[in-house]
């Protein structure tokens, strides 16, 4: 018998709808995944440090940021275990999502009743200290984190961040990407105010 003539189990020939079964599965997961990508929402994404201590750091004032005629200082992770609840957010001038985001920071500050502290993301003295004199400044500090270390320590992975810590010190939230009116209202202050009452 021909070669041609034999059938694929007898040539111990696969065929060939079979060899392409794995490419097939593969697309499929692929199309779910960039489905789910697409239309998942990034705020919702689970932190490792939800309900843990903040990361040890300790960062360098906005070196010639004032506020009320004095200097605004650095910050460390003592600033935020002093028993009240606080607020942390990562930002930098060259992040539009985080120009979007700075009036609503401005309101946070002024309706939450907690400290705002403010790590400025690897970006330029001048820039940063221009960003916050044109659009205010609501931070009660800010810390300069230059090369992104105490970013990856937090589990930062896209600026804004915002993260609510406890008085002792605990991650209660993360808030993943620019803040609004919304998400102050219907998250960020009763996380707080809850915070606060216990």
């Amino acid at each position: 018998m021909s070669r041609s003539s034999q059938s694929p189990r007898e040539s111990g020939e696969r065929p060939s709808w079979r060899m392409g079964l794995p490419f097939v599965a593969f697309m499929v997961v692929a199309a779910l995944f960039f489905i789910e990508l697409l239309t998942g929402d990034p705020s919702k994404l689970p932190s490792a440090l939800i309900g843990k201590k903040v990361p040890a750091f300790e960062l360098p004032p906005l070196e010639g940021l004032v506020r009320k005629g004095a200097p605004v200082a650095g910050f460390a992770t003592g600033d935020l275990v002093k028993g009240r609840v606080s607020i942390v957010n990562f930002w930098a001038s060259w992040c539009v999502p985080c120009r979007i985001e700075h009036p609503f920071l401005v309101q946070l500050a002024a309706q939450s009743k907690a400290p705002l502290y403010g790590i400025n993301y690897k970006d330029g003295t001048a820039g940063a200290r221009r960003f916050l004199g044109r659009f205010g400044n609501p931070f009660v500090a800010v810390g300069v984190d230059a090369n992104g270390t105490s970013a990856i320590d937090w589990g930062v992975y896209g600026i804004p961040e915002t993260f609510i810590v406890g008085g002792d010190g605990t991650i209660l939230h993360k808030q993943v990407g620019p803040i609004n009116a919304d998400i102050i209202a219907k998250t960020l202050l009763p996380l707080i105010e809850k915070a606060r009452a216990n």
